[in-house]
């Protein structure tokens, strides 16, 4: 569009024109011929336009006339393409809005064809490899079968592939799987072989075991042989449990052969699987022997506990047994570098100090308790008319005297029981505590024999009176020394010198082994008949016999005895009675050996009171 229009434009339409006009190429054109005009022409275009409108209206109208139903029909065609269009229009914008989910369908639709397609082929494959895959499928439950049956040694080969197999392939999810259950079945053949370590095996089989357990590589040196002393403590543990506790000596005997056994098989066992060398023993094992060896100690105190236990309850006559027992299951743990017989001597001697002192108190209390009952005889007994005239012929048998007064023959019973059940493992540390034992129960005697005077001296009869001097003057001349023979017997003084650096007559002056006697029959002395003569132990002339000849017996002279020594030879058992009737026994002499102590001195026969 030139100016010269654009000028037009502006004096024809002030306001201005809409745009599409400008690009009407007729209305630039008439624009054109409008500036082309001059005056009169200008003029007269109204009017033309006018005609030329009318014309134009008048040809229309008749164009309608003639051609309606075409009018009609194009309408009708208009209006039916304006509402396919308008029906088009809403399904091209429909198409336009599932496009994008169309492309994304498909997109997911090649996406799963392909992997339906990468199935397919895996599905091949797995076809034409079903064979191998079976076998590794199978993996777990074979190795279940080798655990079962022992074979170990397959079971680690299998294990050993399946880790392999499981590194390289541990993103295949069936791998993975049987990767898992292989190591849970390999956790279970740990436990298998612990649980074997709990039961009795030999050298040989406890060697293939912990072997197998280092392959495992589940455990470190040190936790390995932590472990395979905890597995075989258990075992031990559970066998000295299992042995019945109803009778102390029986259960004590059993634990002593079970530890001695086990435990030095057990040692043995750790040493032959565990054998350090020597650059081991130069560099860490210093840890590994803090632990094999606070582990023996443990045991060591574990059976020193129940040995207290045990002799705290009491195990009799068989205490020389366990003595014994003890020294030699100390003895053998000697090889290993273990002895701990040192620790059994405070032990023992402990158990026998109460031994000793439960038995004198309860033959205290025996006699005690025989005297609140006893009845002095009224007639003079055989024995104590033919004793005036006859002396003992044999040392080592109780005096036959004791029969006629049934008190003193039970406590002298009862002292001899506490002896013979001490004399083959007496300690000499029990020496000196046996006795003042022994003194103060023999003054307790003493003290009961005046306490029953007192209370029946206002009703005793002549003969009554006679017989409790008797009474006295046998408890005076003939029990007590004995008692101090025997406690010779148990305790050999020469022993006891040797130990102490002196001499027998030193023991003797210093009362060391040896009874007070003015001490012991105080309370009953005014008691004693005049023409008694009443001795002192320390008077006693006592042989002193080399210590190295300890197996020979001890002879000791008393006044009023023998007084050449002699070697005294003791019955080894005589039975023991404590009837409840009021029979006084007399003794029954069996062929003694020698350095035994007479259990018990009296057997059945009947005195009348």
């Amino acid at each position: 569009m030139d100016v010269d229009s654009e000028s037009i434009i502006k004096i024809v339409f002030p306001n201005g024109i809409k745009d599409e006009w400008r690009n009407n190429p007729d209305f630039l054109q008439y624009i054109a011929r409008l500036g082309s005009m001059n005056l009169e022409q200008l003029n007269k275009e109204p009017e033309r336009l006018t005609e030329d409108k009318g014309a134009v209206l008048s040809q229309t109208q008749d164009l309608a006339f003639s051609n309606y139903k075409t009018f009609i029909r194009t309408a009708e065609c208009s209006r039916d393409i304006f509402e396919k269009l308008n029906k088009s229009e809403k399904s091209l914008e429909s198409l336009l809005t599932g496009l994008p989910s169309l492309s994304v369908t498909c997109q997911e639709f090649v996406r799963s064809s392909s992997d339906i397609n990468v199935h397919r082929r895996l599905n091949s494959l797995t076809l034409t490899r079903n064979a191998q895959l079976l076998e590794i499928l199978e993996l777990p439950q074979l190795m279940d079968t080798c655990i079962r049956s022992g074979n170990y040694e397959d079971a680690l080969e299998l294990a050993a592939y399946v880790r392999r197999l499981g590194k390289k392939h541990n993103k295949i999810p069936i791998i993975a799987n049987v990767a898992c259950e292989v190591e849970n079945a390999w956790l279970s053949m740990l436990q298998q072989l612990l649980s074997t370590l709990r039961t009795d095996l030999p050298l040989p089989s406890v060697l293939q075991i912990v072997g197998y357990l280092r392959r495992m590589e589940l455990f470190s040196e040190a936790e390995l042989r932590l472990k395979f002393l905890q597995c075989r403590d258990s075992w031990l543990q559970a066998l000295l449990a299992a042995v019945p506790k109803d009778d102390a000596s029986q259960h004590l005997s059993r634990t002593v052969e079970l530890s001695r056994v086990h435990l030095f098989s057990i040692i043995t066992q750790y040493r032959a699987v565990f054998g350090d060398s020597e650059a081991d023993i130069s560099h860490n094992s210093s840890s590994y022997n803090t632990l094999f060896y606070a582990w023996i100690m443990e045991k060591v105190m574990q059976f020193l506990s129940t040995l207290e236990q045990d002799l705290a309850q009491g195990v009799g006559p068989s205490l020389d047994s366990v003595v014994r027992q003890c020294m030699y299951f100390g003895q053998s743990l000697s090889r290993v570098g273990a002895d701990f017989r040192g620790l059994l001597a405070p032990i023992f001697v402990k158990a026998l100090q109460q031994s000793i002192e439960v038995s004198i108190v309860k033959a205290t209390r025996k006699f005690e308790q025989d005297m609140e009952n006893f009845t002095l005889p009224k007639k003079v007994s055989p024995i104590a008319r033919s004793f005036g005239s006859m002396q003992d012929s044999h040392e080592e048998h109780p005096p036959e005297t004791l029969l006629e007064f049934r008190p003193l023959a039970d406590y002298c019973n009862a002292v001899l029981m506490c002896f013979n059940d001490i004399r083959l493992c007496a300690p000499v540390a029990l020496a000196a505590k046996a006795t003042s034992l022994l003194q103060e129960s023999l003054c307790s005697v003493a003290r009961c024999m005046l306490a029953f005077y007192r209370q029946e001296q206002q009703a005793l009869t002549l003969p009554e009176k006679e017989a409790f001097t008797r009474f006295c003057s046998c408890m005076a001349d003939h029990l007590l020394p004995f008692l101090q023979r025997c406690l010779h017997i148990v305790f050999p003084p020469t022993i006891i010198a040797t130990h102490l650096g002196v001499n027998v007559h030193r023991l003797q002056k210093e009362h060391i082994m040896f009874l007070d006697r003015s001490s012991i029959l105080d309370p009953i002395s005014h008691l004693l008949p005049v023409k008694v003569e009443l001795p002192s132990l320390q008077s006693l002339n006592i042989e002193d016999t080399p210590p190295e000849t300890s197996e020979e017996n001890t002879s000791t002279n008393f006044p009023n005895m023998e007084a050449s020594s002699k070697r005294v030879e003791l019955e080894e058992a005589i039975s023991d009675t404590t009837t409840e009737s009021a029979t006084v026994p007399e003794a029954e002499v069996l062929p003694p050996p020698a350095s035994t102590i007479p259990e018990n001195s009296l057997s059945a026969q009947e005195e009348a009171s």
